[in-house]
């Protein structure tokens, strides 16, 4: 169940296309372990009563950092690199339900233009695979940079941010003083962005942009 569980998350499938899924295509089965032979593949209540199993016991975050180890035990996670960055998750910011009122862990904050409401995931990524190696989640109005520190697994080399993640040394000195800062340069009204600043932070984001890859896939 735990493998289905994986397979689900990793090609976003729903209940009745991960059935569909499992009998169609053999690797697959062969990663959940499953002999159509000896047993059918689990059906939808049967899956939905594993997640809410795990949900009532808060294995999430347990799965997620197991996944980790193993990744970097098989060579598949570098860990020299990380790429930060945050996005916003959407929510209803209706008050029809028990307690009338609004998720507290969901706020209000404005991108641009636009207003949004809801939560913030944040993401720590390795800059070579591309793989995630933190998570935090906060309301949509804390600011990207207050969750740095969260992001940061204490062995990387370098580090790379857009300019929200700018001015951060400290945090950077507590995880690790060898880190090296490959943020964004920020400018401002009373300090505009030099040529040669802008030509770092076009290098630099040859660099940062991988991890608006895994944003597209989530």
């Amino acid at each position: 169940m735990l493998r289905i569980y994986f397979l689900q998350h990793w090609f976003a499938l729903s209940d009745p296309a991960t059935e569909a899924a499992l009998y169609d295509t053999p690797a697959m089965r062969c990663f959940a372990q499953i002999d159509l032979g000896q047993e059918p593949v689990p059906d939808a209540s049967t899956r939905c009563k594993f997640r809410h199993l795990l949900e009532e016991n808060n294995l999430g975050a347990t799965l997620f950092d197991a996944v980790a180890v193993y990744l970097e035990e098989n060579g598949m996670q570098v860990s020299k690199g990380t790429m930060v960055d945050a996005t916003i998750i959407n929510a209803p910011t209706a008050t029809k339900n028990k307690s009338k009122t609004r998720d507290l862990d969901r706020h209000q904050t404005k991108k641009g233009k636009p207003w949004y409401f809801g939560m913030k995931a944040h993401i720590g990524v390795d800059s070579k695979t591309k793989l995630i190696h933190s998570v935090a989640a906060t309301p949509a109005h804390v600011h990207d940079s207050q969750v740095l520190g969260d992001l940061l697994h204490g062995e990387e080399t370098r580090l790379w941010g857009d300019s929200a993640y700018a001015g951060q040394q400290s945090v950077l000195k507590d995880n690790d003083p060898k880190v090296k800062d490959y943020t964004q340069v920020k400018g401002s009204r009373h300090r505009k962005l030099t040529e040669q600043d802008k030509a770092k932070n076009r290098h630099k984001s040859k660099v940062r942009a991988k991890v608006e890859h895994v944003f597209h896939i989530m």
